[in-house]
Parts: C-alpha cells; sequence; structure tokens
C-alpha cells in the first residue's frame, strides 16, 4: 500500500446516521507505512480500561474534524489504545490541522488483522497480533485497535469488526 494510504472506507453506506456499515475486504493483513501522518489525538478517562467518557470525545473530536473540513471520507481510521487502565488514547487521522485539538503525526510501518467480536476480546486479540507479526518476521512496537462502529451500531449490523492496527520494528 502507498504511504500514508488507509484501505478504502465507503462511509456511504450508513443506515443507522451513526456508523457506517464496516466491510472487512482490504482491511485484513494489510501493510500500512506512515510518514509524517496527521491525526488529531483525544484522550478518554476509564476505569480498567472501560471507558467512562468516550462518546462525548468521539463526538466532540469528530464534530471539530468536520467543522474544520478535514475529513477524507474514504481514508477514515481511529487508532486507539489505553496507555493505562485509566486512559484511553485515541488518533483521529485528517487531512489538515485541525483549530483547537491536539495535533499529532505517526511515522512507521503497520500490520493489520481483522477481527470480529465483543469488545472485552482486544486482549485476546492483542496477542493473536503478537503471534501473526512474529511469524512475519517482526516485532510489534504498539498495538492499536480501530474500533469500526459503536456498540448501538454493531448491534444494528450483527456484526462488531475490530481492526488491530501494530506498529512493527
Amino acid at each position: 500500500m502507498e504511504t500514508n494510504a488507509l484501505p478504502r472506507y465507503d462511509a456511504s453506506d450508513n443506515p443507522t446516521n451513526c456508523c457506517p456499515r464496516f466491510k472487512p475486504e482490504g482491511w485484513d493483513e494489510q501493510e500500512l507505512h506512515f510518514d509524517d501522518k496527521l491525526f488529531v489525538k483525544a484522550k478518554n478517562w476509564g476505569v480498567f480500561h472501560i471507558p467512562i467518557n468516550l462518546g462525548s470525545v468521539y463526538i466532540n473530536t469528530f464534530g471539530a474534524i468536520e467543522e474544520a473540513g478535514a475529513v477524507d471520507t474514504e481514508q477514515i481510521i481511529v487508532l486507539s489504545h489505553d496507555p493505562s487502565a485509566w486512559r484511553g488514547e485515541h488518533f483521529f487521522s485528517v487531512t489538515k490541522e485541525v483549530p483547537g485539538q491536539e495535533m499529532t503525526r505517526m511515522t512507521g510501518d503497520f500490520l493489520t488483522k481483522v477481527f470480529e467480536g465483543p469488545y472485552k476480546n482486544a486482549p485476546k486479540w492483542e496477542k493473536e497480533m503478537e503471534k501473526f507479526v512474529e511469524n512475519r518476521g517482526k516485532q510489534v512496537k504498539q498495538t492499536y485497535f480501530f474500533y469500526t462502529t459503536c456498540p448501538k451500531c454493531a448491534k444494528y449490523y450483527g456484526k462488531n469488526y475490530v481492526v488491530a492496527v501494530s506498529e512493527i520494528h
């Protein structure tokens, strides 16, 4: 895949008017290469990895991104990880700087793997991802998750796809 490109994301298939229907084709076992790829960084509070204010963080962050005209509807990804049991970090891909938001850039090589199931499986998926990366002769530097739909939309669609995205070296 070319530098800073993501698999295509069809935001037009959105019967819930919330989260578009995620189609996993093209996302599984991909190599991503970022070179100063621009993201908005947002944080949420949690209790033992259970997010407290995640809904408002996503609503406020996406609102700011949309207001700035910084969304590429075919190149969407939000990379999430928990640096501790009390806090989550989320990196929203954007096309330009977003006023009033914390901006960051990522550079590195990444491997992806699509999983389906409840969010509570994330620790299991992270271990599976480590094995997948090791089988490719690489090591995991950091694993993020792209939660493709909110719980309400996952229930509506009958599938809860989550993409593990591991930075490798």
